[in-house]
């Protein structure tokens, strides 16, 4: 608590060096700091988790730092887990603060991209909750109500949900459920996916299982960019970087612990010994941290190849969503030089959705890499949405 309050007392003075460059990014970044203090009572679980339907909010409280002209709240609710457990999960939802005209607003939900997998690195615990959300100010503009999920397992403490892709869905669908029930967001039950990277495991995954899971939602298209689909591809592609090394700490960590394989059955001895440890660590704000970490074992991470070796080829083959036909449009955006989601990975994504039937808009843009994919994406993304919500038929590449 006392690093939380130092680390609230430096934004606070960073504002006032600041004061002037934007007045509503420094009173969001003030108001977020003076929130921040009382956060850890937020995310405290209750002694005896009460039983709820998938949707149900638990715990709500209004976030004074919203965007000028938006209102949010910070919300713990109930949702499924990939083994049928009731788990409880943060997140924010966010909605113009003026009353929409003619009808409740249709909700985006976002899957956001890697962060950690701790629970300290959930977006939305910070100074600045609505950073991460790529698109927000454009989305609001739009008259969206924006809905973003922790994912199970960060901001509450709770086993990892990294890469366990009904996990990450459920609570993508289920915020969204939550969404409804906030009488002044105005949110309806007509949903847009829209996820990033690691985001978009989780979007494809909800499209996928929403008519069983959630068939009281109406998901009316999805969205992703540069998504982590293919997990025995993506594997291979980054585990000689330090990049691979950090995604695969969080990754074999969760699967440890959800499926009760021992790491040293995939990884060496070093590597196992190290892991439990890089997973406590956040991809921003403790990356000198895990690379100092991770660095010494780049080239000698793993002891078998994860795609040939039972269980780990098993688990993550449940684990890669693709092989359903999607009754419903889906955006692709990929950066040609992305070095950790490859361009290649995703255009064989892209031609089996395409051969399984579904509608696909794939978009490839250049001279851009992982990190700002989603946020140039937007341009296209957002009247390909438009269409989608106004009953258009959006273009596809197919």
């Amino acid at each position: 608590m006392r690093i939380r309050a130092l680390a609230s007392l430096v934004a606070i003075a960073l504002v006032a060096v600041l004061a002037g460059c934007s007045p509503d990014a420094d009173r969001r970044l003030a108001e977020g700091a003076a929130e921040q203090l009382g956060d850890s009572a937020f995310y405290t679980p209750p002694t005896t988790v009460p039983t709820g339907r998938p949707g149900d909010i638990e715990r709500q409280e209004q976030i004074l730092s919203a965007p000028s002209g938006s209102r949010a709240w910070r919300l713990i609710y109930h949702s499924i887990d990939a083994f049928g457990r009731d788990v409880l999960v943060s997140g924010i939802v966010v909605a113009p603060a003026a009353a929409p005209v003619g009808g409740k607003r249709t909700i985006v939900s976002w899957a956001h991209p890697t962060t950690g997998s701790a629970p300290r690195c959930a977006p939305s615990v910070g100074v600045d909750p609505f950073s991460t959300i790529e698109g927000l100010k454009d989305l609001l503009a739009r008259g969206y109500t924006v809905a973003a999920t922790d994912y199970p397992g960060m901001g509450l403490t709770g086993p990892s949900s990294y890469l366990i892709g009904s996990s990450a869905a459920h609570s993508v669908l289920d915020i969204a459920r939550a969404a409804e029930t906030i009488p002044a967001a105005h949110a309806g039950d007509r949903v847009l996916l829209w996820g990033h990277s690691q985001g978009g495991q989780a979007v494809v995954f909800a499209a996928e299982e929403a008519a069983q899971y959630a068939p009281d939602l109406k998901i009316v298209a999805a969205a992703v960019a540069a998504p982590a689909i293919d997990l025995v591809t993506l594997l291979d592609d980054d585990i000689g970087t330090i990049s691979g090394v950090t995604i695969g700490s969080y990754a074999f960590t969760a699967y440890a612990g959800a499926y009760g394989v021992p790491l040293e059955s995939i990884l060496t001895p070093a590597a196992a010994a190290a892991v439990p440890g890089m997973a406590k660590l956040c991809l921003l704000g403790q990356n000198a941290q895990l690379h100092t970490i991770g660095k010494p074992l780049v080239g000698s991470f793993l002891r078998s190849d994860p795609g040939t070796t039972p269980p780990w080829d098993t688990l993550l083959a449940e684990n890669t969503p693709g092989s359903v036909r999607l009754d419903i449009p889906l955006f692709v955006a990929q950066g040609e030089t992305d070095t950790l989601v490859h361009p290649a990975a995703t255009a064989a994504f892209v031609a089996r959705e395409c051969a399984l039937g579904t509608r696909v808009r794939a978009l490839s843009i250049p001279d851009t890499g992982h990190g700002l994919v989603a946020l140039k994406a937007l341009s296209e993304l957002l009247p390909w949405f438009s269409a989608a919500v106004e009953g258009r038929t959006p273009d596809s590449t197919c």
